[in-house]
C-alpha cells in the first residue's frame, strides 16, 4: 500500500509529464508548421516581390533603351542636319572658289596680254630708235655734204627741226588722249551730277536787307516815335536796326545787315504794339526776353538741321553757330538752307561714287559754318570755317574739305572736290542767287578782256549768262594744234585771274574760208 501510495503519485506525474510532452510536441510541430506556412508564404511572397521588381527594372530599362535610342536618333539627325548644311557651305565656297579661280585666270590672260603687248611695244620702240639713229647719222653725213656744214651745226639744225615736228605730234597725241578722257570724265560726271540733281530740288526764296512791320493804325506811327523821339532811338539803340518810318501806310520798315538783329526788332516791336506799354524802359525790357527767345530759336533751329540733314554728334556749339545760319543770307540765298541742300547733294554723289556717305554730308553741312562769324573775325570764311572745326575736334577731312571749299587751300582729297561740287551745283542753279547788275556786266567785260589779249584771238563773246566764252581765231596765224594749246591757256588764265560759281567753258574756233569768182 505504501509502495502504491507512492507510485501513484510518480504515476501521476508521469502521465502529466507525458501528456505535456505530447501536448507540446503538438504544440511545437503546429509551430513548426505555422513557420513553414509563413516561410513558404513569404518566400513566395518574395518570389512574387522579386517577379514585380524583375519586370519592374525590364519595364525601365526598356525605358532608358527608348530613350537612349531616340536620343541617339536625335543627335544623328542633328549632326547629318549639320553635314548636310556644311556640305552645302562647301559647296558655296566652292563655288566661289571655282569663279575668284576663273578670275584670277582670265586677269591672269589679261596680264599675260598686256605683257606681250608691252614687250612688242617695247620692241617697237627700240626699233624705232635704232632706226632714227640711223636716219640721224644719215642725216647728218647729207647735211655735211649738201650745206658744207660742221656735223656741230648740222645736228643742232637737225634737231630743231625734228623738235619742232615732235612738239606738233606731242600737241596731237594729248588732245587725242586727252579728249578721249574728258569726253567719258564729262559723261560719267554728267550722269552722276544729273542724277543727284533730280533726286534732290530745293525750294529757294530770295531773302532781303528790310523787312516790313504792319501797324494797326496810323496813329501807332506817332507812339514808336514818342516824345522828340525817344522811343524810336532807345529801340535802335537797342536792336542795332535802323527803323524806316515814312509815308507808307500803316507800315514801318527795319533795316539791317543782319537778319538776326532785324528779327529780334521786329518780334520785339510787335510785343510792343500787341502790349501798348511803349518807353525807353518797356523797350529795354522787351528786347532783351527777345534776345533771350531768339538764342532758344537759334539752338532748335541748328538741332533741327542736324536732325534733317541726318548728321550727329556735333557740338554743340557748332550747332548753334549752324542755327545762326538760318539769319544769315548770301547774294540773297539762306545760308543754312545753302548748307542743308550742298549736304544732300554731297550725300547723293557720295553714294554714287561709293565714298563714306554720312562723312560727306557732315563737311557738306559744315562748310560754310564760317559765315556764322566772319563780320567778327577777320579773313575768309572758308578758313575761319575750318579753324572752327579744328576747334570743335571735328575729323581732320573734314576740316580740309572746308578750307579749301573756295581754292583758299589746295584741295588734295576727293571729299574736298565733293563739297565744291555740291557747293557750285547749289550756288550755281538758276533762281538760287542774286547778283547785281553792275558785278555782272564786270565779269563778262573781264572774261571777254582775258580771251582777247592772246595772239591770233580776233574775237571772243561770253554767252550763257557767262557760263561759255566763244573764241574766233585768225587762221592764219594759229592752226588746229595750236587752237587746242590756246584753248587750255585761256582757261588757265580764267582760273587764275577771275572769281565766279561753277565752270566756264571755253571754246576756240578756227576757220578757213575760200573765196572765188566764177566769170
Amino acid at each position: 500500500m505504501d509502495i502504491l501510495f507512492v507510485l501513484a503519485p510518480v504515476a501521476g506525474i508521469c502521465t502529466g509529464l507525458a501528456a505535456g510532452y505530447v501536448l507540446h510536441r503538438s504544440v511545437a510541430a503546429k509551430r513548426v508548421g505555422d513557420a513553414d506556412a509563413l516561410a513558404k508564404r513569404i518566400v513566395e511572397e518574395a518570389r512574387k516581390e522579386a517577379q514585380a521588381q524583375k519586370k519592374e527594372i525590364l519595364l525601365e530599362g526598356q525605358d532608358d533603351l527608348f530613350n537612349q535610342k531616340r536620343e541617339l536618333e536625335n543627335e544623328f539627325k542633328e549632326r547629318e542636319r549639320e553635314a548636310k548644311s556644311r556640305e552645302r557651305k562647301l559647296e558655296e565656297m566652292t563655288g566661289r572658289l571655282e569663279e575668284k579661280l576663273e578670275k584670277a585666270t582670265e586677269k591672269e590672260r589679261d596680264i599675260l596680254q598686256t605683257e606681250k603687248q608691252l614687250a612688242r611695244k617695247e620692241r617697237e620702240l627700240a626699233e624705232s630708235e635704232e632706226f632714227l639713229q640711223a636716219r640721224l647719222q644719215e642725216e647728218e653725213r647729207r647735211l655735211s655734204q649738201i650745206a658744207d656744214l660742221t656735223p656741230e651745226e648740222a645736228k643742232e639744225r637737225l634737231f630743231a627741226d625734228i623738235e619742232a615736228k615732235t612738239r606738233h605730234e606731242a600737241a596731237r597725241m594729248i588732245r587725242q588722249i586727252e579728249t578721249q578722257a574728258h569726253e567719258s570724265s564729262d559723261r560719267k560726271a554728267k550722269e552722276i551730277l544729273c542724277n543727284v540733281i533730280q533726286r534732290y530740288a530745293g525750294d529757294y526764296v530770295n531773302e532781303q536787307t528790310v523787312t516790313a512791320v504792319t501797324l494797326p493804325s496810323e496813329d501807332m506811327k506817332g507812339r514808336i516815335i514818342g516824345r522828340e523821339g525817344r522811343n524810336i532811338r532807345a529801340l535802335e539803340a537797342a536792336t542795332g536796326v535802323d527803323l524806316i518810318i515814312d509815308d507808307t501806310p500803316e507800315t514801318v520798315i527795319l533795316s539791317a545787315y543782319s537778319p538776326l538783329r532785324r528779327q529780334v526788332a521786329k518780334m520785339a516791336l510787335e510785343r510792343l504794339i500787341q502790349d501798348g506799354r511803349i518807353h525807353p524802359a518797356r523797350i529795354e525790357d522787351i528786347v532783351q526776353k527777345c534776345e533771350q527767345e531768339m538764342d532758344a530759336k537759334v539752338r532748335e533751329v541748328g538741332e533741327q538741321a542736324t536732325f534733317d540733314a541726318g548728321v550727329h554728334g556735333i557740338h554743340p556749339e557748332v550747332v548753334r553757330l549752324l542755327g545762326q545760319l538760318r539769319y544769315r543770307t548770301s547774294f540773297t540765298q539762306n545760308v543754312l538752307q545753302h548748307s542743308l541742300e550742298v549736304s544732300a547733294l554731297c550725300g547723293m554723289m557720295a553714294a554714287e561714287l561709293g565714298m563714306d556717305v554720312k562723312k560727306a554730308k557732315r563737311a557738306g553741312l559744315l562748310h560754310d559754318i564760317g559765315k556764322a562769324v566772319d563780320h567778327e573775325v577777320e579773313g575768309p570764311h572758308a578758313l575761319i570755317g575750318a579753324d572752327l572745326a579744328k576747334k570743335y575736334n571735328e575729323n581732320q577731312e573734314i576740316i580740309h574739305a572746308v578750307a579749301a571749299h573756295h581754292e583758299d587751300q589746295r584741295p588734295s582729297t576727293a571729299l574736298a572736290v565733293l563739297v565744291q561740287a555740291g557747293d557750285s551745283i547749289s550756288g550755281a542753279r538758276p533762281g538760287a542767287r542774286k547778283e547785281l547788275l553792275e558785278n555782272y556786266v564786270k565779269r563778262l567785260e573781264d572774261l571777254e578782256g582775258i580771251a582777247t589779249s592772246f595772239d591770233g584771238v580776233s574775237k571772243a563773246y561770253a554767252i550763257q549768262a557767262g557760263r561759255e566764252i566763244r573764241v574766233m581765231v585768225n587762221s592764219e596765224n594759229v592752226d588746229d594744234d595750236a587752237t587746242y594749246m590756246l584753248c587750255k591757256d585761256i582757261a588757265g588764265k580764267i582760273e587764275k585771274d577771275l572769281t565766279y560759281p561753277g565752270q566756264i567753258r571755253v571754246t576756240v574756233i578756227r576757220e578757213r574760208r575760200a573765196v572765188g569768182f566764177a566769170k
